[in-house]
């Protein structure tokens, strides 16, 4: 027997005429998105690299050059040219007195003059790219302080390169205003921290961070091209808008806001710069179909709400701007043109809702429904309400799970086998691994390249050593991803082709906690992480209460942020039936110990994973705490946490 060819392969001629039929479905000769993309340029960057303090390339400009002419046969030309625009680069004008610099990171970062210096919308995922792109703004419209940081949003690419421009003594001593929706705090850390190593893990896939960028790997994710190797970070916000029709001045910027909740994220908000006729969407308007459900992993999103806030701002604001721009992607110039795009993405998001619902009633599940639904031709044919990002397959299901739940109502799919074993009796059922692979090959030749990523995956779970029945399953996942649409789908694919070829990532890697994140939290919210940790079986019979003392602690009744400085906070911290309990505001009646320390001395110890290092004067968090009473309950504690490894094996057992 030969060993498997685990080289990555090209496009087959099925796929290859896949790709061509998408040429003639759309109109690829319209280049006005080229035009709005390249509209306002002041400058692109001289820096071709942004690197890191090490030396270490955070994100290359030049990495993209290869999208440079027609599609090949392994990208949907729909797709490749997507990328295309979203490689575009450089500081651009919107209108005077706002600039964005594009092509730096996953999204856009925005620049608005005030008085006395540059409001900072969305700086960016990483602390390198964020500074990247202010460099490159002080180049080239003079050097301004930065006076205020605006969220729009809880997800990372919107606020971890805060760092890069502003720091936390700006914020502290009132310098900077950070200004982000209501539950901002609170949604960033349940994204990036309660679930940061599986999304994190499972975000490899999505933005294709371990694929070559190539036309046989990454091109682009749809919504920007991928997520930046750099600093991340996170600075509390000092305000709160929790109110649709808040104005505030910020450095002499008159600025309106929209609260528009469980749309795209859990907190965002859209906002008007009334004296510039300018219209903020977040991520709520961009140039892709946006996820309902991401697959990275997230909450499941409102598509009618998202579709009734963005009704809203057409009547809140279609009268008093000429403009819109967002955090990913390029702006739209003119009235007519602005309300087409938000009236169209309106629908498209109500559309789906109410559409997916008829079927559900009608008794469809949500995988029929998935295959059956389609768009009207005047929500499709819009390159704006493409597939590039999220899609309507996934989307469709991600309604469906939000009135109804996984669960489709077939008893039969009620309590399933889990799949190494289900693997195991699906291969005996269909004749052995041989005779699998066979009949697997046949369909692969005929282009059935679902169908055979569906059945081998049986095979890969049942026998994950069988390296012909890992290739195979690479082989047509590969295919899958050379003709999707949508670059997360592409992502997804072909790293997981990858992966069943070479294995996961030969690194052993500690979960993806993030301690510039956890340095905003709120003891309480600590004290849930460290819950997320506790080994329940392992904790079965135990019992431990201490009261915890974090002396520099207090929560800013305006943020819901952790604050030094303050009078401090007293905890209850007990563990029973095999889950930790904790409350604040006095002692544990039954304290075995009384532990004081400080709020970084705590993130410090749980960012360890051993509470224990707060008895201990020669760790970080022990130079600056205290135990008094029975010591050992921390160790204790300590040893039922579990430690988060971050790549973990997702394509086999």
């Amino acid at each position: 027997m030969t060993d498997p060819d685990l080289s990555p392969k090209p496009a087959t001629p099925i796929t290859a005429a896949a790709n061509r039929a998408v040429l003639d479905a759309l109109p690829f000769g319209d280049r006005t998105d080229f035009e709005l993309a390249e509209r306002g340029r002041l400058a692109s960057s001289p820096r071709r690299q942004i690197t890191n303090a090490g030396g270490g390339v955070t994100w290359d400009l030049d990495s993209w050059s290869f999208l440079d002419g027609d599609a090949p046969d392994t990208v949907n030309p729909s797709l490749w040219r997507q990328s295309q625009l979203c490689a575009i680069e450089g500081l651009f004008e919107v209108v005077d007195g706002i600039y964005q610099v594009r092509g730096f990171d996953l999204s856009n970062i925005t620049f608005v003059r005030g008085e006395r210096g540059w409001i900072v919308v969305d700086p960016l995922t990483s602390a390198e790219t964020a500074r990247a792109a202010l460099d490159l703004v002080t180049d080239e419209l003079g050097e301004r302080p930065v006076t205020a940081v605006i969220y729009t949003h809880s997800h990372v690419d919107h606020f971890a390169g805060v760092r890069g421009i502003v720091s936390d003594a700006d914020v502290a001593e009132g310098r900077v205003r950070v200004i982000a929706p209501a539950g901002f705090l609170e949604a960033a850390i349940a994204e990036n921290v309660t679930a940061g190593n599986v999304m994190t893990r499972r975000a490899t896939y999505m933005y294709g961070i371990l694929l070559p960028r190539g036309p046989q790997g990454l091109v682009g994710s749809g919504l920007g091209q991928t997520t930046p190797l750099g600093t991340f970070g996170l600075i509390a916000p000092t305000e709160l808008i929790a109110e649709t029709g808040t104005e505030l001045v910020v450095d002499g910027v008159r600025i309106e806001f929209q609260i528009t909740p469980g749309t795209e994220a859990p907190a965002e908000m859209n906002f008007l710069f009334p004296d510039h006729g300018a219209l903020c969407m977040a991520e709520n308007c961009t140039a892709v179909f946006h996820n309902v459900y991401t697959p990275r992993g997230a909450l499941i999103r409102d598509a009618l709400a998202w579709s009734t806030y963005l009704h809203e701002s057409l009547e809140l604001y279609a009268d008093r701007a000429e403009v819109t721009f967002a955090s990913h992607h390029w702006p739209r110039w003119g009235a007519e043109e602005m309300r087409r795009h938000l009236s169209r993405q309106r629908d498209l998001y109500r559309y789906l809702h109410d559409q997916t619902m008829r079927l559900a009633n009608h008794g469809l599940t949500s995988l029929e429904i998935a295959e059956e639904l389609r768009l009207p031709a005047s929500l499709a044919d819009e390159f704006f309400n493409r597939d590039y990002y999220g899609t309507l397959n996934h989307n469709v299901k991600a309604v469906y799970q939000r009135y109804l739940g996984f669960f489709d109502g077939n008893p039969a799919h009620l309590h399933p086998l889990p799949p190494v074993e289900a693997g195991r009796r699906y291969v005996e059922f269909m004749g052995g691994a041989e005779v699998l692979l066979e009949r697997a090959r046949a369909s692969f030749e005929a282009g059935e390249y679902r169908w055979v990523a569906q059945v081998v995956d049986h095979l890969v779970f049942a026998d994950p050593d069988n390296m012909e029945a890992r290739a195979l399953q690479a082989d047509a996942l590969e295919q899958l991803g050379y003709q999707a649409e949508s670059g997360p789908w592409r992502s997804f694919y072909l790293t997981a082709a990858q992966e069943l070829r070479q294995g996961p990532p030969p690194l052993v890697v500690r979960s993806a906690e993030k301690p510039d994140v956890m340095a905003a939290m709120t003891v309480e919210m600590l004290l849930q992480f460290v819950g997320v940790h506790l080994n329940g079986p392992a904790a079965a019979g135990t019992r431990l209460a201490f009261t915890l003392e974090v002396t520099d602690a207090g929560t800013d009744a305006g943020t819901g942020a952790a604050s030094g400085g303050g009078a401090g906070e007293v905890h209850a911290v007990g563990l029973e039936n095999a889950a930790l309990h904790h409350s604040a505001g006095g002692p544990h009646p039954d304290a075995e110990a009384t532990v004081r320390t400080t709020h970084a001395g705590l993130v410090a110890a749980i960012t360890a994973g051993r509470l224990d290092h707060l008895a201990d004067p020669a760790t970080e968090a022990g130079a600056v705490s205290s135990v008094e009473g029975r010591v050992e309950v921390l160790a204790e504690l300590s040893d039922l946490l579990d430690a988060f490894e971050l790549f973990f094996p997702i394509v086999t057992p």
